[in-house]
């Protein structure tokens, strides 16, 4: 499997709502449930609202787009990582999944994908 890295730095925060988020391109992820509203963002994109953020995270993703029918991508991906002892921050979209870990272990953790086997790019 492919591993693209992306090359921004994230936040993971809590948000009162979306209504002060204005990205500038890039990549962002929201999550809302009857117990909070979630974002993740570029560290510059980050909201006046934010109730509480967690900065400092890097990315990547599977390359490609993923078939529905596949099973166990993301459990192979967190189990390599888990084995590191790396922990991450997962998010799936329509085509594929994206795993955040903390910036300090981001290199341990492509180390970790390449040795299970997989090609980081």
């Amino acid at each position: 499997m492919d591993i693209e890295c992306l090359a921004q730095r994230f936040s993971i925060c809590k948000v009162e709502d979306y209504s002060a988020f204005r990205p500038r391109g890039g990549c962002w992820f929201i999550a809302g449930t009857d117990a909070e509203r979630s974002l993740v963002c570029e560290e510059g994109d980050v909201p006046a609202n934010a109730l509480e953020r967690s900065d400092g995270w890097r990315a990547f993703r599977v390359a490609g787009v993923l078939d529905f029918s596949l099973v166990g991508v993301l459990a192979n991906l967190s189990a390599l990582l888990a084995q590191s002892g790396v922990g991450i921050f997962a998010v799936s979209t329509y085509n594929t999944d994206y795993i955040l870990t903390r910036e300090g272990d981001y290199t341990r953790a492509l180390e970790a994908l390449a040795r299970g086997g997989h090609r980081v790019r």
